[in-house]
């Protein structure tokens, strides 16, 4: 199991050295965007609508937007010092509360809590000493350079952590929407429904309930898999430059061939005659 977080939770004068392990993962099919034309996967581009080019990953900082299109630029290294500054810190179990008294609205993600090097005692204190007194921990962790509210409990004899929400996240329930008033109710229409759920009311079993969706989006791909209906994508073109650098060397290449095709041969050099000088003889 991949190891999502190391450090040290405490409570009291406890410390236990400890690993989080991701509880739950995403089931979800993915699904590729293919362009309809030639079955080729999109690509997007981060790209600035200003300067008209694609930014590059170290030409990217960070920012938080106070007023529409007014930033305050946030340099790496401030961001970075309070981000080990946060790290360094243990975990510390705030408050010991009831499981019962926290809203599921509250909850976010689950953590398996596995023991580190040196921590198994320490460990099994804890999970005894919740599973005694039916209580949960409340306690603060930096995730992934945020600060998370979180619960320590039990789940089948092993500590889970489970990151929740803080009050400020959870938007009010007054906001919503078209949610009707007391509504006047007959006896025989509550009676009815009351008798409907007590008929219904059955032990949660988590096993007998599946994604139909997704189970029918799958067979529906291996069907198709099956049938041979897949598609294979093309290879990328070359980008511009490089094709036109090859178009130019190779038209320079054929015009080179062409010159020598058609290139006059060049004159052999006329060779040099001496003339005799001949003496007339002067007759008497």
């Amino acid at each position: 199991m991949h190891t999502m977080w190391k450090g040290t939770i405490s409570f009291g004068l406890v410390n236990i050295p400890i690993k989080l392990h991701a509880a739950t993962e995403n089931k979800d099919i993915k699904l590729r965007q293919l362009h309809e034309k030639c079955k080729s996967p999109i690509e997007y581009k981060r790209r600035c609508p200003v300067c008209e080019e694609e930014v590059n990953n170290e030409d990217i900082v960070k920012a938080y937007e106070y007023a529409k299109n007014k930033f305050v630029v946030l340099d790496p290294e401030d961001l970075e010092n309070l981000k080990k500054e946060q790290e360094d810190k243990s975990v510390e179990i705030l408050d010991f509360v009831k499981l019962e008294e926290i809203d599921p609205i509250y909850f976010e993600k689950s953590y398996f809590m596995s023991p580190n090097s040196g921590g198994t005692k320490a460990y099994s204190l804890l999970r005894k000493a919740l599973k005694d007194t039916g209580k949960i921990g409340i306690a603060k962790i930096i995730i992934r350079s945020k600060e998370q509210l979180a619960i320590v409990r039990l789940y089948q004899d092993t500590l889970i952590m489970e990151t929740i929400h803080y009050p400020d996240e959870v938007r009010n329930v007054a906001d919503v929407p078209n949610v009707p008033e007391q509504t006047e109710l007959s006896k025989k229409e509550v009676d009815t429904a009351v008798a409907l759920i007590d008929q219904l009311t059955a032990e949660f079993e988590p096993e007998k309930y599946n994604d139909e969706y997704r189970t029918a989006l799958m067979e529906l791909i291996e069907a198709k898999r099956n049938n041979e209906e897949v598609t294979t994508a093309k290879d990328k073109k070359r980008p511009d430059n490089v094709t036109d650098l090859m178009a130019a060397l190779e038209k320079s290449l054929d015009e080179s061939k062409d010159k020598k095709k058609v290139a006059p041969k060049k004159a052999e050099p006329k060779k040099k005659t001496t003339k005799k000088s001949t003496s007339k003889k002067k007759t008497s």
